[in-house]
């Protein structure tokens, strides 16, 4: 079950990033988490609120936390795909973002089988490969590596976050967490404001920002549930193949051509969600 949830963790916030980044290319990156941001808060209140939950202090705490690193490593993303760095953004970020829960779960004691372990290192290869764009530099000063390495941090605190909060807090520590994320990108508006014309989204980017916001509550909900129900190093795994999602989204949508080494890294992909279910 954690590996099925892992998998659609991994397409909600795929083409999350897809849809954030179409908005940020025409509007401000901090004024489109601040639409998708209100839409998370909205909906994880109603999520919420429809399931049963005894929440302590502690719980709002990581999620809170967790919502505001995810708030920025989301911001250095969108910004780095938006300004067409994709090909060192994307795969940095998703190789950085998924060895940091990785990392804490087998520090914390978890002990994936052999076939697990093999399987998730070829996933996250896998969703790096499938990101790359062709000449991208990798070298350790090349444009977008930093901002990448910071936002895949980010984003793999926040998931080691809310796996420290309680099952029986419920989607409170996911209505936390967009409240935070949403604080965060208000501010980030605020800052930007003094110095920088702020570009709201409008018409389609105004949808694309909304569909956001939309699927990373979805994306949150079921990765909190996710980290409840297996091993974060797991889900963590999983959830690495997001770029390929955001990748597909693009050949498909915007009619961009597969390279050779991205079907493969679709195929290896693959083996890697076999090899991690059958563990």
């Amino acid at each position: 079950m954690a590996v099925l949830l892992g998998f659609f963790v991994a397409m909600a916030f795929g083409a999350g990033d897809f849809v954030g980044a179409r908005a940020s290319m025409r509007a401000s990156t901090s004024a489109v988490l601040v639409v998708s941001q209100s839409v998370g808060v909205a909906g994880s209140l109603v999520v919420a609120l429809l399931v049963g939950a005894r929440v302590a202090p502690h719980d709002l705490v990581f999620g809170a936390a967790a919502g505001a690193a995810t708030a920025v490593g989301l911001g250095l993303l969108y910004r780095g795909l938006a300004t067409a760095a994709m090909g060192v953004v994307a795969p940095v970020t998703a190789v950085v973002g998924a060895a940091v829960p990785v990392g804490w779960g087998l520090a914390r004691g978890e002990r994936p089988s052999a076939l697990v372990l093999t399987g998730i290192v070829i996933a996250v290869g896998a969703g790096a490969v499938i990101a790359r764009e062709p000449g991208a530099r990798t070298e350790r000063f090349a444009p977008g590596v930093v901002a990448a390495a910071v936002a895949g941090t980010a984003l793999g605190s926040a998931l080691v976050l809310l796996s420290e909060t309680s099952p029986a807090s419920g989607m409170w520590p996911v209505f936390a967490a967009r409240a935070a994320g949403f604080a965060v990108a208000v501010a980030g508006v605020a800052s930007f404001r003094t110095r920088h014309e702020i570009r709201f989204p409008r018409g389609q980017d105004l949808a694309y920002a909304l569909v956001d916001g939309t699927l990373d509550v979805t994306a949150t909900s079921l990765l909190l549930l996710a980290v409840r129900k297996g091993l974060i190093s797991v889900v963590a795994g999983v959830a690495a193949l997001a770029p390929g999602f955001t990748v597909l989204l693009a050949w498909a949508v915007l009619r961009e051509r597969l390279r050779i080494e991205q079907r493969i890294g679709i195929v290896a992909a693959l083996v890697g969600l076999v090899l991690v279910a059958t563990g």
